[in-house]
């Protein structure tokens, strides 16, 4: 076997599907802060080598992301400042879930608190985890359709602006760096493939909880 061939085939999962030789097990756990949104946990896990480390991560409720997307191949998206980066970010429209409640009902609620926007038909398109070295995060992607315009219901202390653009300003601003949000980076690529026509929603991913296509 060449070199070339051995570095290719040690990127790929083992033949047998088990990941227990990279697997860690915890030791122990313990709360560091526990606040109203997050959890910092602190734990002792025994890494494959039998060996013992720390982790330090962040317990998150999870969250979806939606892509209002119009007829006429625009989309409605939000400025808002988030204060960790000091900076006011162009976005899609996103939300945690409460306790109990289903991505899709937490997508419905968000859109019609931020943007006052309901939406006819809700496309599951993606679950995407952007922080896996320190968060239990994990966002639910979806592309809500048929659009019917209404009136806000932001929470109190929520600052947020909405605006409409055409799909091809948001590819470009993500490929000038003014998107750097990064569910809203991997939004816009799964927007422009289904634009293009060039994936379906649905046919790619299966949802880890029950979707219908019509809101409600």
């Amino acid at each position: 076997m060449t070199d070339k061939t051995h570095a290719a085939s040690a990127t790929q999962p083992a033949a047998s599907g088990s990941d227990d030789h990279l697997r860690e097990t915890c030791v122990a756990s313990a709360t560091i802060h526990r606040g109203k949104f997050l959890t910092l946990k602190q734990d002792i896990v025994r890494l494959p080598d039998g060996k013992q480390t720390g982790r330090e991560y962040v317990l998150h409720p999870g969250a979806v992301m939606m892509i209002p997307l119009f007829d006429d191949g625009t989309v409605l998206m939000e400025r808002q400042f988030r204060y960790p980066v000091g900076e006011v970010m162009l976005e899609f429209p996103a939300g945690k879930l409460d306790p109990e409640e289903g991505a899709q009902r937490c997508g419905e609620r968000e859109l019609l608190e931020e943007t006052g926007y309901t939406a006819r038909r809700w496309d599951y398109l993606a679950r995407i985890h952007p922080v896996i070295s320190y968060s239990t995060e994990f966002i639910d992607l979806f592309l809500a359709r048929d659009l019917t315009a209404g009136e806000s219901k932001l929470d109190d202390g929520e600052f947020l602006e909405t605006f409409i653009t055409p799909v091809g300003q948001v590819i470009d601003w993500v490929r000038q760096g003014r998107i750097s949000d990064v569910k809203t980076i991997i939004g816009a690529f799964w927007l422009e493939k289904v634009v293009s026509g060039a994936w379906q929603p649905g046919e790619l991913a299966e949802p880890p909880f029950p979707v219908s296509r019509n809101g409600g």
